[in-house]
């Protein structure tokens, strides 16, 4: 199976690029899955109805989230009535929406998909490892799903390390999100779970992590958070991890980084 997870798109300079690359690289890429983390696609700031609608247009199959989740209100509701758009798993109990459904690909294949959020340095949800263990428990490569892909949500590129390995052999495919920087470590781990610290982000790079710079560097340099944080709107870069699998065990055989755009190194399977 071949599977492609594109990074935060983050405002409107992210969704351009994924609306200009996304149709051709499913296309010619013969993607069978494609899963987008796009808790900043409004604005920098959550995700709405009708964002998230232009994004499964356009050949996402499933939408991830993260701690920007519900910054745009609409999507407490939204989240209910769209099981193809995931929350952080380990959101306390009575948390609208899910956060991990099973999806079924043209040719038949079950896929799961998962998103949980870490705790280093981020709002101190429930544990995500104990979260994680529950549902391996339920949905089991080969077993009953064909792959599993989790999104890792996190600041810290040590807890998503730890979260890469304590699923080795188990998923698919560990890739982090939440930094915004691609990390040059994509890697088949020694049980077969292809990993990722961080994805990176679809948007543009001439920024603080997808935000414009001014606010961000006083906020550093003055301790002053005198201007809201706004979202960068140059041209962008799509940020995305490639993985093939092994139909026989669900298990990766193949990961590459994927870059493109306007300002970063390109890379490409």
């Amino acid at each position: 199976m071949k599977l492609l997870f594109c990074g935060d798109i983050v405002g409107r300079s992210g969704r351009e690029i994924v609306h200009a690359e996304l149709p051709r690289l499913r296309r010619d890429m013969n993607l069978d899955f494609v899963v987008i983390n796009a808790e900043n696609a409004a604005g920098g700031f959550g995700m709405t109805e009708k964002i998230c609608a232009e994004l499964f247009e356009l050949g996402a199959d499933v939408l991830t989230g993260g701690n920007h989740s519900w910054d745009k209100s609409e999507c407490l509701e939204y989240i209910n009535r769209e099981p193809r758009l995931l929350r952080p798993a380990n959101y306390p109990s009575g948390t609208p929406g899910r956060g991990i459904g099973v999806y079924s690909t043209l040719k038949g294949q079950k896929v799961a998909v998962m998103n949980v959020m870490g705790r280093l340095f981020m709002d101190p949800l429930d544990d995500p490892f104990a979260t994680v263990t529950r549902e391996l428990e339920r949905y089991r490569l080969k077993g009953n799903v064909d792959a599993f892909i989790l999104d890792v949500h996190a600041e810290a590129s040590s807890e998503k390390m730890a979260m890469g390995h304590f699923v080795d052999g188990r998923v698919s495919l560990a890739v982090g999100t939440h930094t915004h920087v691609p990390t040059a470590d994509a890697q088949i781990l020694p049980g077969g779970t292809a990993y990722q610290t961080d994805a990176g982000m679809c948007g543009d790079y001439n920024s603080v992590i997808g935000m414009n710079k001014d606010a961000p560097i006083a906020r550093f340099s003055r301790k002053l958070p005198t201007e809201r944080l706004s979202v960068a709107h140059g041209p962008a870069d799509l940020c995305a991890v490639f993985v093939e699998t092994d139909d026989a065990t669900g298990l990766a055989k193949r990961i590459e980084p994927i870059r493109m755009g306007a300002r970063l190194k390109p890379a490409a399977p």
